[in-house]
This record gives structure tokens, C-alpha cells and sequence, in this order.
């Protein structure tokens, strides 16, 4: 089943005088439980068009279905409601709130989208936080953490909502070379449990050599799409 189906989409805007083509065209089908990799240099539209999957930019052009739902025509309101509903974010720079402690920063979204009564929220959260192993860092903010623990909180964050698929830009970006395949490996084991499809925006190259597909983007437009039985 097709959880993503993008048709010829494109996204431009304007930067000073002049008309930036983000992405050009794009076309493809993203299949449900699925780990997918978008690749390229920076500025190739890879970032652009998981913000649009993710409901967070619209196209300018083309059809783009996630779940089954046309998103372009989905106002500010009804797409955030869709994107807490179904879609878990994991962002390079953790984008977790300051104040908040590990629990909260997971329970967050559980409270201020979902609405989950207070006995399934602790559930959730608990079981999630165990199992990215931060179970005994619950209660400590973002500023008590190194890189690689705020990643892990941020993954069970992505969870926690039991997302039809997580979204991760650069999600080793910010951390060293141990500590990133760590959280990828704790990332992809708990895809694996999940269920989840998986689309990761990357420059790691070894890390995309782990994906079972991989899409390579150059000057906005798709330049190949190869599966791991294709390589």
C-alpha cells in the first residue's frame, strides 16, 4: 500500500527578485513499511520535499497524496491536525523544548495534538523512553543531555504518536560519527517493531547504503531511484 504518491511536484518561490525552482517535477510512490533515503548536495530539494510529505510547505505544482490525502489542498489548520495525527518528525538540530524534561518533551505531543487520556500518555511515553534506552533520564532537560541522548528523546518523541511514518532530516547531523550509527541502529530496530515507514533525508552516504531504496536528488529534480536488490 502506497503511503506517499507525489505527481509531478514542484515547489518554487521567490528570493529577492529572483525565482528559486526548490524541486522540479518529482514523481514517485513511497510503499507503506518502507525505510527510504533521499540523498544529494545541499540545495538539490531533498530537505524541500520531505517538509512537503511532511505537510510542513506545500507544492506550487503537481499532486501530492499522503494516506491517501491530496495535502496541497489542506489549509494551515487541517494540515497540522493531519501531521500530528500521522506523521512523526526527527529534525538534526532535536528541536526539543528547552523547559520541558525528557518525559515531557515526549508526552508533549500526546497532550497538545492526540488529546490521549493521562494513564495511556504514561504508558507511551514510558515504554518508549525504555525502550531508546533513556528510561533512567526521564526527568532531565535538553541542557542535561549530550547530542546523542537529545536524539534518542527525539526519536521517542517521533513514536510516541504511533505515526503512520517518521520523517527524519539530517537525523545524524549534529552528533559524531559512534554516536550517530548508534541512534541509527536504535532507529532502524525500531522500525523494524513498528512497523512505521521510514524516509530519512541524508549526506551520509554510508548511512543511505543501509536503506532499502534510495533516491538521489541533483538541481531539484530526481536524478535516479534504486532499490537495495538494484545495487
Amino acid at each position: 500500500m502506497a503511503v506517499v504518491e507525489a505527481r509531478k511536484v514542484s515547489k518554487s518561490y521567490i528570493a529577492g527578485d529572483v525565482e528559486v525552482r526548490a524541486v522540479r517535477e518529482a514523481s514517485f510512490v513511497l510503499e507503506a513499511a518502507s525505510f527510504v533515503c533521499f540523498v544529494g548536495p545541499s540545495g538539490s530539494g531533498k530537505s524541500t520535499l520531505l517538509n512537503m510529505i511532511g505537510c510542513l510547505d506545500s507544492p506550487t505544482a503537481g499532486s501530492l497524496h499522503v494516506l491517501g490525502t491530496d495535502v496541497a489542498s489542506l489549509d494551515r489548520r487541517a494540515a497540522a491536525r493531519f501531521r500530528g495525527s500521522n506523521i512523526g518528525f526527527i529534525f538534526q538540530d532535536f528541536n526539543l523544548i528547552p523547559v520541558l524534561s525528557a518525559y515531557e518533551n515526549v508526552e508533549y505531543p500526546l497532550v497538545m495534538v492526540q488529546k490521549v487520556p493521562a494513564p495511556e500518555r504514561a504508558k507511551r511515553v514510558r515504554e518508549l523512553l525504555d525502550a531508546v534506552g533513556m528510561g533512567n533520564q526521564a526527568a532531565k532537560r535538553p541542557d542535561q543531555l549530550s547530542g546523542g541522548q537529545k536524539q534518542r528523546v527525539a526519536i521517542a518523541r517521533a513514536l510516541v504518536t504511533e505515526p503512520a511514518f517518521v520523517l527524519a532530516d539530517e537525523p545524524t547531523g549534529n552528533l559524531d560519527a559512534e554516536t550517530g550509527a548508534a541512534v541509527i541502529d536504535l532507529l532502524l530496530d525500531l522500525h523494524r517493531e513498528s512497523g512505521a515507514t521510514l524516509v530519512l533525508v541524508t549526506h551520509d552516504l554510508d548511512l543511505a547504503a543501509r536503506c532499502s531504496r534510495v533516491v538521489r536528488m541533483a538541481g531539484g529534480r530526481i536524478a535516479s531511484d534504486t532499490r537495495a536488490d538494484e545495487r
